[in-house]
């Protein structure tokens, strides 16, 4: 197995590493889970890096890479609702959309079209990898003790910065969510009505 593909599976194995600490009773889990999701988030950077300039690109990367990704997003997001840190509304829209995003590039590959990732789902899923962190930065750095009271628990209107950054954050990612897909449905609309 190629180094891209063996980044790939760890991030599988980080994810469950991730969802184990994020449910620890611990006082240091939530930044326990915080680690664990950036060191998997790093695999998803530098796997796909790896692989173009290696020309490394395999079967198993193409289909596990996104999916991958797709399962550390979608169960931080799930795990928020637990914690309840986010609306359940919020993460069905995120998680509706991957999967229909999903059953589309399906039909595509049935059907022998390829479908390229557009910047507009590139920007969707930076700005969910921002509001996780930022969450994650949110129920952790009250275990900082000063430093991280100094840092992220300055006020901004009467709340830590952090706060309002992590609410903005969600906001963000959500709406960038479904415009993203709700475009990509559109634009690729001829795969799935030519035979209406």
């Amino acid at each position: 197995m190629n180094l891209p593909n063996q980044l790939t599976v760890s991030r599988l194995f980080l994810t469950v590493l991730f969802l184990l600490a994020l449910f620890l009773d611990s006082r240091i889990s939530d930044t326990l889970a915080l680690g664990l999701f950036v060191a998997a988030s790093l695999t998803d950077l530098f796997d796909g890096r790896i692989a173009r300039r290696r020309r490394l690109i395999t079967n198993f990367g193409i289909l596990m890479d996104p999916l991958a990704d797709k399962i550390l997003i979608c169960s931080a997001f799930i795990a928020f609702v637990e914690r309840d840190l986010m609306s359940a509304w919020m993460v069905v829209i995120i998680v509706a959309r991957e999967l229909a995003i999903t059953g589309l590039r399906l039909l595509a590959a049935a059907k022998n079209v390829v479908l390229a990732a557009e910047g507009f789902g590139k920007h969707k899923t930076v700005t969910q990898i921002v509001a996780i962190i930022a969450l994650l930065v949110l129920v952790s750095y009250p275990a900082w003790g000063p430093v991280g009271q100094a840092i992220f628990g300055l006020t901004v209107f009467g709340h830590p910065w952090v706060d309002l950054f992590a609410e903005a954050a969600k906001w963000v990612a959500v709406i960038l969510t479904f415009v993203s897909g709700s475009l990509y449905l559109w634009r690729n609309r001829a795969l799935y009505l030519d035979d209406l």
